[in-house]
């Protein structure tokens, strides 16, 4: 979990956030992707 690890550290917490927030906008795209049968 090196990405929550550096969100809590603050070293790269901002980069961590983002990366996580890109993550989970994927898959919510991909889930509606799928819903739709797109």
């Amino acid at each position: 979990m090196g990405e929550v690890a550096g969100y809590n550290g603050g070293g790269y917490g901002s980069v961590g956030a983002v990366l996580v927030l890109f993550i989970l906008l994927v898959i919510i795209l991909s889930a509606f992707g799928f819903g739709f049968g797109v």
